[in-house]
C-alpha cells in the first residue's frame, strides 16, 4: 500500500533527521521535505502564536494543509505539549503525538508517548549568575535557550541561542533595557536533543502500528483505542487501576480484539490497590 510512494514530513524543525530513515527502511517509502507550509502558523512554542486547537486537531490539520501545499497524499507530523505530567503531578512532561495519514487510502493511524525524560522549564532572572544556573540545569549549550523581556512580552525576541557569547550578549541587552530577563527552554526539535529522541521513539512506535493488520480484512494500523483497568490485587484479588486488557480496533471494517494482561502480568502489587493499600 505505501512502497514506493513519497511520503511528506511535515515539519521545519528537521524532525525528518529521524523519522525519515525509520519510515523508509520499514514501509519502503521516499521522504521529503518542503517549506511550502509552515507549520509554525498553528502554534509556537515560544508563544508569539497560540495553538487554537488540541494537539490531535492541530495535527490533522498540519499534515492535510502540507498536503495541499504539495499536492501530495501521504503525510505525518508530530506534535509535542509541555507541561506537568498527567498522573505524576510534580513532574515536567513531554507529551509528543505522532500522525500518519493517507488520504488515497483513508487511513489514519495515531501514536503517542508521554515523558518525563524533558528539559522543559522557564524563570524570570535578574543577574548572570542565575542565567548560568539555569543554562547549566537545562543542559546549554547542547539544548537551546529563547530570551524574552517577560513571559507574554515578545518584543524582542531571541531564539535558537546555542553560543554562550550570544546568550549574554542578548541577555545583557534585554536586562539594560527592561531590568529582567524571561529565560525559557527552546522545545523546537532542532534546538532539543532530548525531545528529539523521544520523537524518534514516537516514530517507531507509529510504523509498527501501521504495519500491524487487521487480522480480518488486513487493514493497516489496527491499533489500540481503549485501555481497560482491572488488574486485579495480589493479595485481595479486587480489581486495581492497573491495566488489565488492550482493545484493538480496525478502523475499516471495525474489528476488535481484546489482549489481555499486555504488561505480561496477572497480579498487580499490593501497594497499587485501593484496598491494601489505601
Amino acid at each position: 500500500m505505501f512502497k514506493g510512494r513519497k511520503l511528506l514530513i511535515a515539519t521545519k524543525h528537521h524532525k525528518e533527521q529521524v523519522i525519515a530513515p525509520i519510515f523508509e527502511n520499514e514501509l519502503g517509502v521516499l521522504c521529503f521535505v518542503t517549506d511550502k507550509f509552515d507549520t509554525d502558523t498553528l502554534g509556537t512554542f515560544s508563544g508569539e502564536i497560540d495553538r487554537k486547537e488540541d494537539a490531535l486537531t492541530t495535527l490533522r490539520n498540519k499534515c492535510l494543509l502540507a498536503m495541499k501545499a504539495n499536492d501530495c497524499d501521504l503525510a505525518i507530523a508530530s506534535e509535542g505539549s509541555f507541561g506537568m505530567h498527567p498522573s505524576i503531578f510534580i513532574a515536567p512532561a513531554d507529551d509528543e503525538m505522532m500522525l500518519f495519514l493517507d488520504t488515497k487510502n483513508n487511513v489514519e493511524v495515531i501514536a503517542r508517548e508521554v515523558s518525563t525524560n524533558t528539559n522543559f522549564n522557564a524563570s524570570k532572572i535578574t543577574n548572570v549568575v542565575e542565567l548560568m544556573a539555569f543554562a547549566e540545569k537545562v543542559n546549554f549549550p547542547s539544548h537551546g535557550l529563547i530570551l524574552k523581556p517577560s513571559q507574554n512580552n515578545f518584543n524582542p525576541i531571541y531564539k535558537g541561542i546555542t553560543d554562550i557569547d550570544d546568550l549574554l550578549k542578548k541577555f545583557h541587552l534585554l536586562l539594560e533595557e527592561f531590568g529582567s530577563v524571561y529565560v525559557e527552554t527552546d522545545m523546537r526539535a532542532n534546538f532539543n536533543p532530548t525531545r528529539m529522541k523521544l520523537i524518534e521513539k514516537v516514530a517507531m512506535k507509529l510504523v509498527e502500528s501501521i504495519k500491524n493488520e487487521c487480522p480480518s480484512c488486513n487493514f493497516p494500523g489496527f491499533s489500540i483505542t481503549k485501555v481497560n483497568a482491572g488488574l486485579p490485587c495480589e493479595w485481595c484479588n479486587s480489581p486495581t487501576q492497573s491495566t488489565l486488557s488492550y482493545v484493538y480496533e480496525c478502523k475499516k471494517c471495525q474489528h476488535q480484539k481484546e489482549v489481555l494482561h499486555p504488561h505480561n502480568k496477572i497480579k498487580e502489587d499490593p501497594m497499587y490497590c485501593d484496598y491494601c493499600n489505601p
